[in-house]
């Protein structure tokens, strides 16, 4: 059970990711589209950018972020632990 919620929270995951990485690059659009446009249309692009949809984006990106976090704990995975690793094993070879 604890793993199918956690599929189901990694599905939701990843296209939050998806959904916020898109959001951004038509924002990066907009300043481009501003750039070279220029005046008062660019400067009324930007305000909007900035004033409306980058708080929602940051919203957004905040809460796909915890719910990514929420997947983890349920999955029970670990990330950034310090853990001893083995070395590969090599063959030894002889001449």
């Amino acid at each position: 059970m604890r793993q199918k919620i956690a599929n189901v929270l990694g599905t939701i995951y990843g296209i939050g990711i998806l959904i916020a990485l898109f959001a951004g690059g038509l924002s990066f659009l907009g300043y481009v589209v501003a750039f070279i446009l220029g005046g008062e249309t660019a400067t009324a692009i930007c305000v909007f950018i900035y004033k409306t949809v980058y708080p929602i984006l940051f919203y957004f990106s905040s809460s796909v972020v915890l719910l990514g976090l929420v997947k983890m704990y349920v999955a029970g995975e670990k990330s950034m632990v310090p853990t001893k690793r083995q070395p590969p094993k090599t063959a030894d070879k002889k001449d």
